[in-house]
This record gives structure tokens, sequence and C-alpha cells, in this order.
């Protein structure tokens, strides 16, 4: 190792400043120090030549990178949003007539069918008014068949010249009358029966029943705003979502083909994320937002989806055919957009790109590079465009180069 004239104009100095202390002491004490200033000069020697060593500065100065390998391959775009479960059918239960809640057959949360009975009103006071209506509807029966026999007789009476036109005018109008009297009755009496139906409200859908909120022994209204339960239809259920209106012309030609579909990140039975098609797409934007609904219908057989819940959708619009794909964390941010770096002969060299589709691991790039190449993924902080790096291995592998390798932090670069 060679030593460079400062390193050894130091060490004289140092040697002849220990030789002047050293003539000013006693022998013994001398020759103690003598030996100590040597030490010190032989060890500085040998820093400043290690510190002196080419080879050693250019390894220092080369800046350890992970990197990946771009690829070619096709890509899906997809949209990540955030959807909220809604029921089928959402049903608010209440009374059609006034009365005394006698009991609720069914336990809250049960589920229940179309059909089943739900709650029992006092049927007492209109079972009395259906009896008085069909009393009323026969006694005017028999009113009208007497009116109808004497029609007919004095219309036998008037042929003979036995009666006169206002006998019979009078016999037919009271006919008429008990007639449409009659049918008043009629209606009267299906009114009844429907008041005395009415005290037994039942299901109007499949579907789980919510808490109670009328508990029996209380007065209960017509057509109270206030339901006595609700009841949902969760099977099926759907799952709303929304999407920024720039997407609309791949939803649209997506929906077109009949290939719209979507992923939720809550698995089935078979453990694998519940999928399904897209029904309904809304027929406005909203001008607050600026996103459109869409909709997506799931049988939810093993009931894992319940109103109300929030899941993440994943939303598939287009296929990238054939595109260069890198791991997300190798796009730089630079005042002339974004770029990457990719290694060559041990040097890090720029390259500028369009970014095509970003799925927050991958995106598909334009650029002038090829597939195979090697890029920088993490440790661009110590890189600048043309500078040595030195290639280490991934963190959780033994092996470099592999795409999506590294986890490195984004770089944005500032304009200077």
């Amino acid at each position: 190792m060679a030593v460079t004239l400062a390193a050894r104009q130091t060490i004289e100095k140092l040697i002849s400043s220990a030789g002047e202390r050293a003539a000013r002491i006693p022998a013994r004490t001398r020759y103690i120090a003598g030996g100590a200033a040597a030490l010190v000069a032989l060890a500085l020697w040998y820093f400043l030549a290690g510190n002196n060593d080419p080879g050693k500065d250019q390894r220092s100065a080369a800046a350890p990178v992970r990197v990946a390998t771009i690829v070619r391959r096709d890509m899906p775009v997809v949209q990540h949003a955030l959807g909220t479960v809604v029921p089928e059918t959402l049903v608010q239960v209440t009374a059609r007539v006034q009365g005394i809640l006698d009991v609720a057959t069914f336990k809250e949360g049960q589920f229940v069918r179309k059909g089943d009975l739900l709650f029992r009103i006092d049927p007492r006071e209109f079972e009395a008014a259906l009896d008085q209506a069909r009393a009323v509807l026969r006694r005017d029966e028999a009113l009208l068949q007497n009116a109808i026999r004497d029609k007919q007789r004095y219309r036998r009476l008037y042929d003979q010249g036995a009666s006169s036109d206002q006998l019979l005018d009078t016999s037919a109008a009271n006919a008429d009358a008990l007639a449409a009297t009659v049918a008043i009755d009629r209606g009267a009496v299906k009114i009844a029966e429907l008041n005395v139906g009415y005290t037994q409200i039942r299901s109007p859908v499949d579907g789980k029943t919510g808490p109670l909120l009328v508990q029996p022994g209380n007065m209960v209204a017509a057509n109270n705003t206030s339901p006595l339960v609700t009841i949902a239809q969760v099977q099926p259920v759907k799952v709303s979502f929304n999407l920024p209106q720039s997407d609309l012309g791949l939803i649209q030609a997506r929906q077109h083909a009949q290939r719209l579909t979507v992923a939720l990140d809550v698995l089935d039975t078979r453990g694998k994320p519940l999928t399904a098609p897209v029904d309904f797409v809304s027929n406005a934007v909203s001008n607050q937002s600026g996103t459109i609904e869409l909709r997506a219908t799931f049988d939810n057989a093993d009931l894992s989806l319940v109103p109300g819940q929030l899941v993440n959708v994943i939303v598939e619009l287009d296929d990238l055919h054939n595109a260069l794909v890198i791991p997300r964390n190798a796009i730089n941010d630079g005042p002339n957009g974004p770029f990457i770096y990719v290694v060559a002969s041990g040097k890090a060299i720029e390259h500028r790109i369009v970014l095509r589709f970003d799925d927050t691991k991958n995106a598909a790039i334009e650029s002038d590079v090829r597939p195979g190449d090697r890029i920088i993924v993490e440790g661009q902080l110590r890189v600048e465009s043309g500078g040595a790096v030195q290639i280490v291995p991934p963190a959780n592998s033994g092996a470099a180069g592999k795409s999506g390798g590294g986890n490195g932090k984004r770089r944005t670069r500032s304009v200077k």
C-alpha cells in the first residue's frame, strides 16, 4: 500500500514532536513514551494508507439497491371501491287497523317466510262489526226479494190492465233502490272481513326480522309511520358501490359485453372471494362526488353478507394485452414526469415512462425498455442517473431480480 505525501509529513511531525518531548523527561520514562509514540505513528500510517486505496473508494461509492425484472404479460385493469351491503327488500311492518296488540308470534332476529303470522291484534271489535254487517246484508236481501216479487206482481197486473203506470214505476224504483242497498251492504261485509283479516299481521316477504319496536299490550294505530318491526330480505342481497365517472366508457363497454363482474374481500364456504355480475348501473352521475352507482346481486346462501356491512369491491374493467409490467415501487416522480432506473453495466440509467395503469402493486407502462431489463425497486434515494450501483439480494429471499421484489420507498425528485 502506497503512503501519500501528506500522510508521510504527518508521521514525521508526530515523530519529531515525540522526540522533543522525550528530551525533557527522564530516561526510563523517555523509553516508555517513545514506544507509545511509535505505536501511534504506526497505527496512523496504516489508517491513512488504507483510506488511500482507490478500489475501496470505488466500492463504497456504489449505491446498494435491489432490483426486479420487467415482464411482458396481460394485465387486468381493475378498480377498487368501498361497497355497502343492502337488502333486496326492506319492509316496515305496520298495522292497518287500530287496536290492542295481543301477541307477537316470532322472536327478534328470526327468519320468517312470506305469509307467516307475526302479530295479532284483538279481533273482537272487528268480528262484532262483521256480524253486524252480515245481519244488515241479510235483512236488505230479504227486502230486495220482496221488492222484486212486488215488481213482478205489478207488471202482471199492468199487463192485465188492472194497475196503473205509477204503481208499476214505484215498485220498479223500490226494487232498484234495494238492489243498490244490498250492493252497499255486501261492500260493507267485505270491508269488515278485511278488517278482521288485518288483525292478523303476516310477513309480506321472506327475510330476517329486526328488533321488536312495539311490545304486546300496546295500542297500535292504523297506518302509523312507526313500524312494529322491520324485515330485511337477505337472500339474495345487493352490494352497492360507486366508481368515478372517468370509468364510464370502460363500464359501458364491459357491460355491453356482459363481462362486468365484481369480487368481494369476503370468502365463500370454499375459501374463494365472492363474485357476481353487475346488474345495475345508475342512470345519473352524482354532481357532488362525480361518481356513478353500480350494484351486484349475491345469492348469500351462507348468510356471510349482512345489510349495512362495508366490503372491499374489486371490479375488472378491461384487459391490457402484452403490456410491459413492472412493480409499482420501481416508479419515481420527477419534474418531467415518472421514470424508472434500469441497471446496465453496473450503472443506473434513467428511463422516462408513460403510466398506462397502476393497481397499487404492479403497473403497466410504455417506455423504451425491454422485457428482462433489471430495474431498481429499492434504494432509489441513493441513486443518481448514470451512477454506479451494487445489487443486493432481496430482504426476504436469496435470489435477486424477481418481479415484485423489494419494498423500497418511492422516490421524488425536486426541481433545482
